[in-house]
C-alpha cells in the first residue's frame, strides 16, 4: 500500500470519524431548520480524479439531470468537496423548509429560491462534515463561497478535464432522509495525493489516543 492510496484499516478509521462528522451536520442542520435530519452510515472508496465524472454519470444515470453544491476548503487537508443531488431535490428541499406556497415552476424566483435552497444545505453539510473530520484529526480548514449549478447533465457539468490527474476522489455516499421523505445526495471529496498522505499520518495519530 502506497502513500497516496488509503488501506482497508485506514478507510474503517475514515469511516467512523465520517459518522461522527454526518451527526453534527444532522444535528446543525435540525437546529437551523427545526426538522428532524437522518443521514446513512457513509460508504466510503477512494478513485482518481480523472475517473470521477464517469463514476457520477453511472450514479445518476437513471436521474438524468443533477445539481452540484461546489465548495473548495484549505487546510492540511485541503481540496473540493462536492455535494450531488438527483434533479428535483431543490425543490423537494424548498418545499420542506418554507411552509409557504413555491414560486411557479420554471419562473425567475423559483429557480434563485432553488438555488438559494441548495446552497444553504451544502454549506451547512459540507461545512459541517469536512469542518469535524478537520477537528478530529488536528487541523483548521477554511473555504471558499459555495457555488451552485441547479439541473444540468452530468456529462456538461463533469468533463474529465475537470480533474487535476495527480489529484485523489474520496467518495463519500449517503442518504439525506427529511421528516420521512428521502432525498438523496452525494458528498465527494476531491483532494491532492499530499492530502491524502497527511490524512493518512493524521489518522494514524488520531487511533494512539486509543492504545
Amino acid at each position: 500500500m502506497n502513500n497516496t492510496q488509503i488501506s482497508e484499516e485506514e478507510r474503517d478509521i475514515l469511516q467512523e470519524i465520517m459518522n461522527i462528522a454526518f451527526g453534527q451536520a444532522a444535528a446543525e442542520l435540525a437546529e437551523i431548520i427545526n426538522i428532524f435530519v437522518v443521514l446513512s452510515i457513509p460508504y466510503i472508496r477512494m478513485i482518481e480524479a480523472v475517473d470521477l465524472p464517469d463514476y457520477i454519470r453511472t450514479e445518476f444515470s437513471e436521474f438524468g439531470n443533477i445539481s452540484i453544491v461546489e465548495q473548495n476548503f484549505w487546510g492540511d487537508f485541503k481540496g473540493t468537496a462536492l455535494l450531488i443531488f438527483p434533479a428535483g431535490s431543490g425543490k423537494e428541499l424548498i418545499s420542506l423548509l418554507d411552509d409557504t406556497p413555491p414560486p411557479v415552476a420554471g419562473s425567475q424566483s423559483s429557480d434563485i429560491l432553488e438555488k438559494e435552497t441548495l446552497m444553504e444545505v451544502g454549506n451547512i453539510l459540507i461545512g459541517a462534515c469536512v469542518g469535524k473530520v478537520a477537528e478530529l484529526l488536528k487541523d483548521v480548514v477554511t473555504y471558499s463561497p459555495p457555488r451552485v449549478i441547479v439541473e444540468d447533465h452530468p456529462d456538461i457539468m463533469m468533463p474529465k478535464t475537470l480533474f487535476d490527474p495527480t489529484n485523489s476522489a474520496i467518495i463519500l455516499k449517503t442518504i439525506f432522509c427529511f421528516n420521512e421523505r428521502d432525498v438523496h445526495g452525494f458528498l465527494f471529496l476531491i483532494t491532492s495525493h499530499k492530502s491524502v498522505a497527511w490524512l493518512k499520518t493524521a489518522l494514524a495519530d488520531f487511533m494512539k489516543q486509543y492504545e
